[in-house]
This record gives C-alpha cells, sequence and structure tokens, in this order.
C-alpha cells in the first residue's frame, strides 16, 4: 500500500524512528543547498496557498478554514484524532502541529468512526490531557453520537474535562462524492451520499455536555477558545459547505476530465461545485 497516494521513488517499510536512525549514516552532508532552499520556498508557498483557500467564502462556512483557524488555539500538548472523510484533506492540509502534540488517523486511512473512540481512548491514556476528535456528519451519525453518551458517563474522571468533538454538518458523505466526480466522472449520487440533517450541538446539551453551533465564519475562532476553556466535553458543530472540492497540490488531465464530466452529467451542485473551484485555483495566483 505504501505510495498509494502519491507517487514514491523508494518505499521504505518499518518503524518511523528506527528507519531514520539507519539512513543516517548513509547521508552526506553537501554545501549545495539548493534543493533545501526549493523545497523551503516550495512549503511557504503552499501554507500561503493553504491559507487564501481556507479564507475563500463558502455556503455557509468554509471546512478549510474551520481546521486553519484550529491551528492558533491548539494547547501544547493536545492530542487529536481525524476520522476518514473530506475532513482528513483539511485535517493534513491546514493543522500546524508542534512538538509534544500527539495526532492520529484511521489505521489504513479509510475506517470511518474512529475519531470519537480514539479520543476517549487517548483520554483515558492520558486524563490530564486535552483531546480533540475532528469529525464528520456521516461519521458522527455512524457511531459518534452514541460515544457521546460514554463521554457523559466518563468525563468527571478525567484530571482534565477537556474533550472537544467538532462535526462538520455538511449533511453529504462528501470523501466519496467528491472521489465519485473526480475518479469516475460520475455525478453526485443523492440516493447514498444524502445524510439527514440533526443537531448534534443540541443533542450534546441534552446529555449533560457543551454545545456550540457554528454558522458563520467570523464565529469560529470564539468558539473554538470557548470549547478549548470549556470546564466539560463539547460538542462543536460547525455548517459546513460540501462543495468545496479537495483540490490536490497537483491536478493531472484524468482529473480534470472526470471533473468536467461530472458537470456535463448534471451534477446537481454543479453552479457551486464551479464557483468554488474556481475560488480554490485562484487562490495560487493571488498575492
Amino acid at each position: 500500500m505504501l505510495g498509494l497516494r502519491y507517487p514514491t521513488e523508494v518505499n521504505l517499510a518499518g518503524d518511523a524512528k528506527a528507519t531514520l536512525q539507519a539512513l543516517m549514516p548513509l547521508l552526506k552532508t553537501k554545501s549545495d543547498r539548493s534543493w533545501r532552499q526549493t523545497v523551503e520556498s516550495n512549503v511557504e508557498e503552499w501554507w500561503r496557498i493553504v491559507e487564501a483557500r481556507a479564507m475563500n467564502d463558502a455556503k455557509p462556512v468554509n471546512p478549510q478554514r474551520i481546521f486553519w483557524e484550529l491551528s492558533s488555539h491548539l494547547p501544547d500538548d493536545v492530542m487529536i484524532s481525524a476520522d476518514s472523510g473530506s475532513g482528513t484533506n483539511w485535517y493534513a492540509r491546514d493543522v500546524k502541529l508542534r512538538e509534544g502534540m500527539r495526532a492520529s488517523l484511521s489505521g489504513t486511512l479509510a475506517t470511518m468512526g474512529p475519531a470519537v473512540p480514539y479520543a476517549i481512548g487517548a483520554k483515558f491514556a492520558h486524563p490530564d490531557r486535552p483531546a480533540i476528535a475532528l469529525v464528520g456528519d456521516g461519521a458522527m451519525q455512524m457511531n459518534g453520537i452514541n460515544e457521546l453518551i460514554t463521554i457523559r458517563k466518563y468525563w468527571k474522571d478525567w484530571a482534565d474535562p477537556r474533550l472537544v468533538v467538532m462535526v462538520l454538518h455538511n449533511q453529504d458523505l462528501a470523501q466519496v462524492t467528491w472521489e465519485m466526480r473526480g475518479m469516475e466522472g460520475d455525478p453526485k449520487y443523492e440516493a447514498s451520499q444524502d445524510i439527514p440533517s440533526f443537531r448534534y450541538a443540541q443533542y450534546a446539551q441534552m446529555v449533560g455536555l457543551q454545545g456550540i453551533m457554528v454558522d458563520h465564519p467570523e464565529q469560529l475562532a470564539s468558539a473554538w477558545s470557548t470549547a478549548l476553556t470549556a470546564d466539560r466535553p463539547t460538542v462543536l458543530e460547525v455548517i459546513a459547505d460540501p462543495n468545496v472540492p479537495p483540490i490536490p497540490p497537483h491536478i493531472d488531465l484524468s482529473q480534470i476530465k472526470s471533473y468536467t464530466s461530472s458537470v456535463l452529467h448534471g451534477d446537481t451542485n454543479r453552479v457551486d461545485m464551479i464557483k468554488q473551484g474556481v475560488k480554490g485555483i485562484l487562490a495560487e495566483f493571488n498575492k
């Protein structure tokens, strides 16, 4: 499975620390720093693009901005878990981790529903550290709602009561929807992709937790701050736009053809898809 998502020249399977230690003696110091400087420049440019994309308008909240705003509010010793879904893209791109933080995804990057159970497990292992679960509404309806009952049962036993469950509320199994568009050229199939609305924050309040609902981007900073300073676990429900495309750093011709095909075949969200796609591409050129 190595190299599945991005082409690689040499695949090394092993514990990251041990593998890097084995490679260290093979490295030779070079006086020419141009390659490293190119990498640093590209990374700096990429962060600028990511921020520009996060600040684009959406209906009502750009999901990228949720994760971008989180970075500046992360506690130093936070433990973060994320689900498999469209949120995985924003988690990987927009969240800036610092030394001392712990972060995880599902083991094979495809299992739905691990974020909240992972966060609960992390709290039992380290009850004195804050935890954050980043969850799509598909995974939240699969098992996250039930896990809130587990959190309600045990949270008072934790030295640090902070556990934030952020729910991307977009009523779309968006990762698969975008894969259908970008890989197969098919329009969104609403019968399988649409999911019902649910009041996640309100439900959290019903079981004795804190619930915050956000439906405007300017509310995000204060919402993260409130959730991460609360005296109890919090569900942060954000009404997010499902039509913001997870545009990869490099787009090939086959993806463009598939995307165009989904539009031409009558995707019900094609107008918003095109608008958000254009915004994302233009972000690369805005200074």
